[in-house]
């Protein structure tokens, strides 16, 4: 749809609102603005002459506006406008990049009182100017605008960016270089885009309440993982690029084998549950969220707000869970005493701690395709295609022993065939990007790792990455002639391959843009709705505590849980000993940069201080 409402402000001569205003659809109306008075005016006869063009094709023209104070230019009544175009902004006269960086700031922050909520800010700037890699050359970003960084003050992101073109508005001419009669120097001149972002604000964790037989329990959702918890993007009407990617994968799995879909429950495990960790997969519970249950003897209706979800309908019933129970007593009769008010839980690290339930289960159909997909949530270090939560999908096939060769063989062709062909795709014309799958033994000499070799983020960005594992040295876990074939794929990472998304948290945004990208029945590579997002760069270093270990893995957690997942990267720079009392030190260097949102350089430097509160209190390290 046409904007309806368009606002020019720091026009010079009014070039640009004459040459715009002959493109205009008769229902889009005009304002065009400067901060010059009448009289300052009035020896141009260029700028006279077109602004009586303007009067009589009924546009409104205003002097005198100031752009950094737009809500006072503007009564209420009279804001919401679905564009505001700032072509070549000037400070004036010699200013420096400093002052131009603070008249944009002023400007986005302006801009939020006036532009309509799904609105639009144009800025034109000069080659280089703006700071970002679409610049040719690009500009040291110290020596330029940082224009994504000044309009992320205001609560903008940058959605676009194209060349300026002044062949599009015949007529223009750019006016005003240095309070002067002069034009911009516009070859290579580039139009800025920006939208409004969603607020960033201080997600706080939400308290879960499930119902377990008769008695209510709740639990908060780990600070790592805001966000995270109860998403649903596997479940109808869902249209999640993981939840296509799955369906496409086992549609194409039935047209070989016999299928049958397992329900998958919440994702919560017992520790007294633990049993289904068999040798194969002892190490997976070393990285789980655990959690504490507690007993909530709340009415139930009377916990309905933002931050309380009632999860009896998505979660599994009493006998399901399982809690460890005592020595002749029942679960229900445990439960009425409080037995289970404090039992530790955690969140289910992989669908493997499943298998032996589905193998278990009357329904088991042996040379049948058991598929489980689900949300598993697990501890890693931060990098970008490694994710504290993720969706997964596991195949479980059982088979004869003396079948075992040739069901294994025809699985991993079949399968391989599939990811081959959704990952090898020719996005645009001419378009090379393409990527390959191969099963990667491992030591023991029996399982697999799935290995992608991918171009689809860039023809010089290639990526090695593992999406998921066959396990083929499982022994009989209840049939003894029968043999068993587990294979885990992480969907999350197979989406950001398929669609060339180059940020796993863009997966979890609750912004509506990112599934507007996704059309039904096409692939075609993802169109981020936040470019060039500044980075910040802050290093931490801190004593050791004699006594206590240092969790690195830790370490990188709480990163994650402070910073709301804006650490993008954690280095370490140095180790460093007292010669006298031999205590030591680490240093280490987080990034922080976000895909989504805009984020300024004090919102991080408030999160970098209360980071260094956290690690003192919870690492119980001495920062430096």
């Amino acid at each position: 749809m046409a904007p309806r409402r368009l606002l020019l402000v720091g026009e010079g001569n009014f070039s640009f609102a004459a040459a715009l205003s002959e493109t205009l659809d008769p229902s889009t109306s005009l304002t065009a603005t400067c901060l010059q008075r009448p009289a300052d005016l009035a020896r141009d006869p260029v700028a006279q002459e077109n602004v009586q063009r303007l009067r009589e094709q009924g546009t409104e023209v205003r002097f005198g506006v100031d752009c950094t104070q737009l809500a006072d230019a503007f009564e209420l009544h009279d804001r919401e406008f679905d564009r505001i175009y700032f072509n070549f902004p000037h400070y004036g006269r010699k200013a420096g990049v400093a002052k131009n960086r603070e008249l944009l700031a002023k400007f986005f922050q302006s801009c939020t009182d006036v532009l309509a909520e799904e609105g639009e800010v144009h800025v034109a700037l000069c080659r280089g100017q703006g700071g970002t890699p679409a610049d040719k050359p690009m500009r040291e970003w110290h020596n330029s605008w940082q224009v994504v960084a000044m309009a992320a003050l205001g609560g903008f992101i940058l959605s676009d960016v194209y060349p300026f073109s002044c062949e599009a508005v015949p007529g223009y001419k750019s006016t005003g270089y240095r309070s002067q009669d002069k034009s911009f120097h516009v070859e290579g001149a580039l139009n800025h885009i920006f939208t409004r972002s969603l607020p960033f604000e201080s997600l706080q964790p939400r308290i879960f309440r499930i119902k377990l037989g008769d008695q209510w329990f709740s639990f908060p959702e780990p600070e790592a993982l805001v966000g995270k918890l109860n998403r649903c993007f596997l479940e109808a009407p869902s249209c999640h690029p993981v939840k296509t990617i799955n369906e496409k994968l086992i549609a194409e799995l039935d047209k070989a084998f016999p299928l049958k879909r397992v329900k998958c429950s919440f994702p919560l495990l017992p520790q007294g549950g633990t049993g289904v960790v068999t040798s194969w997969n002892r190490d997976i519970l070393s990285a789980a969220f655990w959690i504490s249950f507690h007993e909530d003897n709340a009415n139930s209706e009377s916990l309905t707000g933002g931050t309380t979800e009632d999860m009896e309908d998505c979660l599994v019933s009493f006998s399901e869970l399982s809690l460890p129970k005592s020595p002749g007593r029942d679960s229900k009769e445990e439960a009425h005493e409080g037995i289970y008010s404090q039992a530790k839980i955690c969140l289910r690290p992989s669908l493997l701690v499943h298998v032996q339930a589905v193998i278990q289960a009357p329904d088991f159909l042996p040379g049948s395709l058991h598929i489980l997909s689900g949300p598993v949530f697990q501890k890693c270090r931060i990098s970008p295609f490694t994710m504290p939560a993720f969706h997964e999908t596991l195949f479980i096939f059982g088979f004869s022993e003396n079948l075992k060769d040739g069901c294994l063989q025809s699985l991993l062709d079949h399968l391989k065939g599939i990811l081959d062909n959704l990952l090898t795709q020719t996005f645009l014309e001419g378009s090379k990007l393409s990527s390959s799958v191969e099963f990667v033994f491992q030591p023991n000499g029996k399982d697999y790792m799935i290995n992608v070799k991918s171009h689809n983020f860039g023809p010089d960005c290639a990526k090695d990455l593992i999406i998921g594992s066959v396990i083929t040295s499982a022994t009989s876990i209840l049939h003894e002639d029968q043999c068993f074939v587990f294979v885990s794929m992480n969907l999350d990472l197979l989406a950001m391959l398929v669609w060339s998304i180059s940020d796993w948290r863009m997966l979890w945004t609750f912004d509506n843009r990112f599934l507007k990208n996704f059309v039904p029945g096409k692939i075609e590579p993802f169109k981020s709705y936040s470019l060039y997002p500044p980075c910040y760069v802050h290093d931490i270093s801190f004593w050791l505590d004699d006594k206590k270990g240092f969790d690195e893995l830790e370490f990188h957690t709480l990163a994650r849980a402070v910073s709301q997942d804006t650490v993008i990267s954690i280095q370490f720079l140095s180790r460093f000993q007292h010669p006298k009392t031999e205590q030591v030190s680490l240093c280490y260097r987080l990034t922080y940069q976000t895909c989504d949102k805009a984020l300024t350089r004090q919102q991080v430097a408030s999160m970098q201080t209360q980071f260094r509160k956290e690690i003192q209190q919870q690492l119980h390290v001495t920062p430096r």
